[in-house]
């Protein structure tokens, strides 16, 4: 299955050896195990970087040096530099998808010739269906790695001139072969005033191709970026020399077209989820969308690195409309946000323009999740566009085909919701571990455990100080208390035995002082105190009975004899 996302860090580590080679660590999204190592040298990267000269950016790779290229502080300055110069790169959304970059960081999974593969799959139909003759390839118009164009004729029609796509399969691609096959070659019969129309459609177990009509004014990305249709994606968008935004009219009424055909699809129940202003066809003042084939494919959206960190955006109809909120900025403005969500717009033809933006593209939005079509539809930006076109719609899936693209449909937003909720997972790790880890935070700890030390220190003393009195008490207690002590006399009968003639024997074992709580149950005794209990002292002191003393019999011998 080919890989999807954007090639998101390296981490380039000192040489190796004294080859001058750097080992280069590459992750691709948020998963340590989709990570892995190249090796490249200075000379790899001179090498991307001539043949990333078609773009026309200045990108910033560190010069060459001749002499004293060995030395340690040199290394670490070119680390520095090599390491810049990729972030530079895969932080660009056009460059950080193409082929030269993919094959740069990804050699084992961008080594094959695809244009080559592709011309291969065009003979083994072409032998069936012999009145197509390919022209030319057209190189690198697209974006798409494995997504190849050629410029096509008819035979018996010469100077008709047509373009044939053909790809290969995407990671999001669950329909059966046989539905997939039969709603590839269902396409040629789509009609709508707003979608290009696909001349031939055919499909086999793993790829697609079709034939369009060649339109010699390309696509609304090069009416905005003021491009040739045939010249490559690269020399076309990355470094647009006049950045122009279109006229509000043109806004308006191209707004409303592509908003027009987005909800037909989507009430026929049809999965896109790839609007951006290359799939977007210019003929006169309308627009016809593209490539309805791609979602049948199961190919990845232009714009999924963005839609994936918003995890209200989590069906193919909010992806819609949050690719034409892309759509529409990049007509106003003539380029592409900087970054999403958008903070603040600039200056608008209209403050109608803004309210849509704002609707699509602002923190809210992203946050608490995109509009519906027929609301967009709704808003004062085109609600009073006027659609001149007397073309019926006409777009007929069996019953059993809308089952299937329900299910696929379903399938790829259930794998879109659990991409978003790991890289949500991920995100909320890596704020705690760098909150974790900050100077300030480090401060804080060390303030709680200066605190914590001095209150374990004190809470310490108390408890030592508590055992000292307690021992104390204890000693004192057990030398006056008169029921841990059989030698001391007791109180109370101290009084009631003082008449009987001394010195009186012991009480007998029948006499001891009665319980507190069979003689006082509703009384709460007091607390012990050191192991006594008070209460029933006090209890027995104050329902003593003086009556109920036995009398004492005493034979006495004391007196003197007189024999």
């Amino acid at each position: 299955m080919p890989l999807s996302g954007v090639l998101e860090w390296m981490d380039i580590q000192i040489p190796a050896h004294l080859k001058k080679e750097y080992i280069i660590r590459v992750q691709r999204g948020i998963s340590v195990e989709n990570s892995w190592q190249i090796v490249r040298r200075y000379s790899d990267f001179d090498l991307l970087n001539n043949s990333l000269q078609i773009t026309g950016l200045s990108l910033p790779l560190p010069p060459k040096k001749l002499i004293g290229n060995m030395d340690r502080e040199f290394i670490a300055e070119r680390q520095k530099g090599l390491q810049n110069y990729l972030n530079v790169i895969t932080t660009n959304h056009i460059l950080s998808n193409c082929e030269l970059v993919k094959k740069f960081l990804d050699p084992n999974n961008y080594s094959a010739n695809y244009t080559e593969i592709a011309l291969q799959q065009v003979s083994m139909f072409f032998r069936s269906e012999p009145k197509w003759e390919v022209v030319e390839p057209l190189k690198d118009i697209g974006w798409r790695i494995r997504k190849k164009y050629f410029l096509m004729k008819i035979k018996n029609q010469p100077k008709e001139r047509l373009v044939l796509s053909w790809a290969d399969l995407g990671p999001d691609k669950y329909l059966s072969d046989k539905d997939f096959q039969c709603l590839i070659k269902l396409l040629p019969s789509c009609l709508h005033p707003y979608i290009f129309r696909v001349t031939f459609a055919t499909a086999n177990e793993s790829s697609a191709l079709l034939i369009r009509m060649f339109n010699e004014k390309g696509t609304l990305k090069d009416l905005i970026y003021k491009a040739k249709p045939k010249d490559p994606f690269l020399r076309k968008y990355c470094n647009p020399k006049k950045i122009q935004g279109l006229e509000l009219q043109q806004i308006k009424t191209y707004g409303r077209q592509i908003l027009e055909v987005l909800k037909f699809l989507h009430d026929k129940g049809f999965p896109y989820g790839h609007l951006h202003a290359s799939n977007v066809v210019l003929e006169g003042d309308t627009c016809r969308l593209l490539d309805l084939e791609n979602s049948l494919l199961g190919l990845p959206s232009f714009y999924r690195s963005y839609f994936s960190q918003f995890r209200k955006i989590n069906t193919l109809e909010s992806v819609d409309v949050f690719c034409f909120g892309h759509l529409l900025y990049e007509m106003t403005y003539g380029r592409p946000p900087d970054s999403v969500p958008v903070d603040s717009f600039p200056p608008a033809p209209s403050m109608a323009v803004v309210a849509v933006l704002e609707s699509t593209l602002s923190c809210e939005a992203c946050k608490n999740g995109m509009p519906t079509v027929s609301r967009l539809l709704q808003m004062p930006l085109f609600s009073d566009v006027l659609l001149t076109t007397s073309e019926k719609p006409q777009f007929k899936i069996p019953t059993k085909l809308k089952e299937a693209l329900r299910i696929a449909k379903e399938c790829i937003e259930k794998r879109l919701i659990e991409e978003q909720k790991q890289i949500h997972q991920h995100r909320r790790l890596t704020r705690a571990q760098s909150h974790h880890g900050s100077e300030e935070e480090r401060k804080k700890r060390k303030i709680l455990a200066r605190k914590k030390s001095k209150r374990s220190a004190v809470e310490n003393s108390e408890e030592h100080s508590a055992k000292y009195s307690n021992s104390n008490n204890s000693a004192g207690s057990g030398a006056s208390s008169p029921l841990t002590s059989p030698s001391s006399p007791t109180p109370p009968s101290t009084a009631g035995m003082s008449a009987l003639p001394p010195p009186p024997p012991p009480p007998p074992p029948a006499a001891p002082l009665p319980p507190a709580s069979a003689e006082a149950p509703t009384r709460l005794p007091p607390q012990a105190v050191n192991g006594v209990g008070r209460g029933a002292l006090l209890s027995s002191i104050q329902n003593f009975q003086k009556g109920t003393l036995r009398k004492a019999e005493t034979c006495d011998h004391s007196a003197p004899k007189i024999g």
